[in-house]
């Protein structure tokens, strides 16, 4: 068996005010699970535990994620976390605070024939 593809999900989450990279970071996965509801894995005789799932994080300062935060925010499944360059950081008009918005892609996977 090999890992198929089954679903993508996408969801954008912010900071508004302390540019935290990692609440960022969850709130856009969360918000890309919210979009979905998958039943593909019990259409498919298998239980949510059985879903593989690759999350990718956009956000300007990749290192400042703490990916274990991030993955504690799966409902089910075994994951990965992979953060990349992206979002977006607005800075507020004196400089001294920004909002930071994150971008989460979650490929569901599941072992089939």
């Amino acid at each position: 068996m090999s890992a198929k593809r089954v679903a993508l999900e996408i969801g954008m989450g912010s900071d508004i005010s302390g540019a935290d990279s990692t609440k960022a970071a969850v709130r856009a996965l969360r918000d890309a699970l919210r979009h979905n509801c998958l039943t593909v894995a019990r259409a498919l005789g298998k239980g949510p535990e059985a879903m593989l799932v690759e999350v990718t994080i956009g956000v300007p300062r990749p290192e400042t994620v703490d990916k274990q935060a991030v993955l504690a925010a799966l409902p089910y499944g075994t994951g990965v976390v992979n953060v990349v360059a992206g979002g977006l950081e607005i800075p507020n008009e004196a400089g001294t605070d920004s909002t930071l918005i994150a971008h989460a892609a979650a490929v569901v996977r599941l072992e089939l024939p």
